[in-house]
């Protein structure tokens, strides 16, 4: 028999939310500067090579707590011809949760189809394929009894295959997309072996994204660019964020989000029943363009739910570098 360290209590209510063995995909506040970790469509989207590197610290000060990197390179493919309608991309990801972490890989393929003879607006369709590995390191268990051969006292994984298709239109203004991820969570199984024993792990679940923004023109200095994000895993509350972002002087970003639960797809939802509440965090975010190829970004979330208390507040850092390529660049990038 054993006993936990604090993440325990981190593990129960994500199963709470998202049902047992299953946990809710990871979350970014910054998500409209790391579009590809929700859509693969969105390669090649700004239409130049772009590196983006974002990391989360979630519930600091709890022990055990999410811990989250991601890093991304895409670009449209340009073979001489200035359409560019192939977008590629890569992504990895690490994800902790107490003594259990999943490492993706994944590669995106786009083809973005032109609306209009100035190419103002297009729609790209995109896939991604690749790999998660799910590990177990039984060294941050705390046993009742030492020597007990049943629990791992190393690092246990295992690897299953991944996919992810997304849909996203765009024009210089606005931005509609939609994506499903996880899609072969559902098939396949990430259980741990182990000295001839089996253990399930709290995996992903299949995930559906729905993005939607808009940016309109205040004066010459100042934008406005109000979005949202919609996720659900189909089978606990979903996740809708609504964020307002300020463009001023196209050198910096500064704006807040709000993150809230629902209950759809006519599923009982924790929600409804008092478990967790609706309200879940209010973030602020800012984004500072050091020149037109180089962006920094912080958001710090605090949470409006029953965390708030014995935690401090998550926080995030991204970086994105846009690069000169001739292979995978056009000649107009989008900078944001």
């Amino acid at each position: 028999m054993y006993t936990t360290k604090k993440w325990f209590t981190v593990v129960f209510l994500l199963c709470m939310a998202a049902g047992s063995r299953a946990q809710q995909s990871v979350q970014f506040s910054q998500y409209i500067f790391n579009g590809l970790a929700i859509n693969p469509a969105y390669a090649g989207y700004k239409d130049v090579l772009h590196l983006n590197a974002s990391y989360r610290q979630q519930w600091t000060g709890f022990e055990g707590a999410p811990r989250t990197g991601s890093i991304s390179l895409d670009g449209p493919l340009n073979r001489g011809n200035q359409d560019a309608n192939v977008g590629l991309g890569v992504q990895a990801m690490m994800d902790n949760l107490g003594p259990q972490s999943a490492i993706s890989l994944y590669a995106s393929y786009a083809y973005r189809i032109r609306l209009d003879e100035e190419d103002t607006r297009r729609i790209s369709i995109g896939v991604g394929v690749g790999a998660t590995q799910y590990g177990m390191n039984g060294k941050d268990l705390v046993y009742f009894e030492n020597g007990d051969r049943i629990i791992p006292d190393g690092s246990a994984k295992a690897t299953t295959p991944d996919a992810r298709v997304g849909i996203y239109y765009y024009t210089p203004s606005m931005y509609i997309g939609i994506s499903a991820l996880d899609l072969f969570s559902k098939f396949s199984s990430s259980g741990y072996k182990w000295r001839g024993y089996t253990y399930e792990s709290i995996r992903r679940r299949q995930h559906l994204y729905v993005t939607a923004g808009y940016m309109f023109s205040v004066n010459e200095s100042i934008s406005l660019k109000p979005s949202v994000l919609f996720k659900s895993d189909f089978a606990g509350p979903a996740g809708l964020d609504a964020t307002m972002m300020m463009h001023i002087e196209e050198l910096l970003w500064v704006g807040a989000s709000y993150r809230t639960n629902l209950s759809v797809f006519n599923k009982k939802s924790v929600v409804n029943n008092t478990a967790l509440d609706k309200a879940n965090a209010v973030s602020a975010i800012l984004e500072y363009y050091i020149s037109p190829k180089y962006r920094v970004g912080y958001s710090y979330d605090h949470n409006m739910n029953k965390l708030s208390g014995i935690q401090s507040g998550s926080h995030e850092i991204s970086i994105g570098v846009l690069f000169n390529s001739k292979l995978f660049s056009t000649s107009n990038p989008r900078y944001f």
